[in-house]
């Protein structure tokens, strides 16, 4: 069996790894190629590109960059059919995987005496958010879908789409199978030094959440900073030791400016730094569940390119942006977005997360648990590769 997985981006590269496992057990002699990151190829896909060069985000940075994404596609069109897969299975990433979808129907369908992989779509496009209609194409090019978020299902049956399954959600598979670094903060020095303070009981730790993106952490990592300075220049006895989470496969002269002013910088743990965080700064996307999923306080931030934020304000359909409140259909997490993104405002709120007495710690930390008991599920990549396997028959 051959299957040509397509990931854009880090989350994708860690789901997709894990429904590789899942499929290796279904399929112990099959063969995986595609796009993604270090995970998927540590499980054994060939990468055709790395996801380091795919991963555009925004409205303007898109524009910036379609010759470059001409190419890409062009380029994963052409070797999907040298490939002659079994099966395709798309992660989220949808203004590229959309694209191959149809160019694949559409193939197929006027070669109709070539084989016709299976096209699968593993985490649905966000298209509840915006732009709707899209989700006639899913219908049009996909055979089946396998969604991650409980609401998606009604979503779909608006466009009688019911080729679909809810499976749970992966992220309960990637932190069952997180084994803690009991070494972590010995190893990365952010124990308190002092014997008498061995139980770090006037040590803060704030956990600064970038991005995985290029353009994410060139936008967000410069008010981290202003935060950081601010709670620097405070006067009381805590410590505040502020680690961000690095991302190995970008430049890691991104970095600089956060090193300089005193921060911590880890790469590639960023379950081990949220097992011991007392709060977090985290950039709106996957890593808002990772957080919530961790019990860990957080306030959610995030900008983009002046124009990007015009043209999404009229075309985004739903009241937040981060997962937690998503699901939840309510503000469990504070989002700042674009102007509210401010050392002011993100201080003021980072107080508050700290503060195990307030109001706000208190009500965001009951909610995560109700949250958690609404998603919960185990075996999400072994079910979905299962699934398949019963579609391939």
């Amino acid at each position: 069996m051959r299957f040509y997985i397509i990931a854009g981006e880090k989350s994708g590269d860690l789901h997709a790894s894990n429904l590789v496992n899942a499929l290796k057990k279904e399929y112990p002699t099959a063969t995986f190629r595609g796009f993604g990151g270090d995970l998927m190829e540590n499980n054994g896909v060939e990468l055709a590109k790395h996801y380091r060069e795919t991963a555009f985000m925004g409205f303007f940075e898109v524009v910036q960059n379609l010759g470059t994404i001409r190419k890409l596609i062009s380029f994963c069109k052409k070797d999907i059919l040298e490939f002659k897969p079994d099966a395709v299975i798309f992660v989220d990433y949808p203004g590229f995987n959309l694209r191959i979808a149809k160019y694949l129907r559409n193939f197929y369908t006027k070669n109709s005496s070539i084989k016709t992989p299976k096209l699968f779509y593993y985490i649905s496009p966000k298209l509840w958010a915006w732009n709707q209609s899209r989700a006639k194409q899913i219908k049009r090019n996909i055979d089946y879908m396998f969604s991650i978020l409980p609401f998606e299902i009604e979503f779909y049956k608006q466009f009688n789409f019911d080729r679909i399954t809810y499976v749970g959600n992966p992220l309960f598979d990637s932190i069952d199978n997180f084994n803690p670094n009991n070494q972590f903060l010995i190893e990365n020095n952010l124990k308190v030094k002092d014997d008498e303070l061995d139980d770090n009981s006037n040590q803060k730790i704030i956990a600064l959440l970038a991005g995985s993106r290029k353009q994410e952490v060139k936008s967000l990592l410069p008010v981290m900073i202003e935060v950081v300075n601010k709670f620097k220049a405070k006067t009381d006895s805590i410590n505040y030791k502020f680690v961000l989470a690095g991302v190995s496969s970008l430049d890691e002269s991104l970095y600089d400016e956060a090193k300089a002013n005193g921060i911590d910088v880890i790469f590639e743990q960023t379950y081990d730094l949220l097992s011991h965080a007392d709060a977090a700064i985290v950039a709106s996307g996957t890593a808002t569940l990772e957080t919530a999923l961790f019990q860990i306080p957080q306030v959610v931030i995030y900008k983009v390119n002046a124009i990007t934020y015009q043209i999404a304000k009229l075309v985004i359909k739903v009241k937040w942006v981060s997962l937690v409140n998503l699901i939840a259909n309510k503000e469990i997490v504070k989002e700042l977005l674009q102007h509210d993104a401010n050392v002011s405002t993100i201080s003021q709120e980072l107080e508050l997360l700290l503060d195990t007495k307030s109001e706000r710690y208190n009500f965001m930390t009951k909610e995560y648990s109700k949250l958690k008991n609404q998603i919960q599920t185990e075996g999400v990549s072994i079910r979905t590769a299962q699934k398949i396997k019963e579609i391939l028959g």
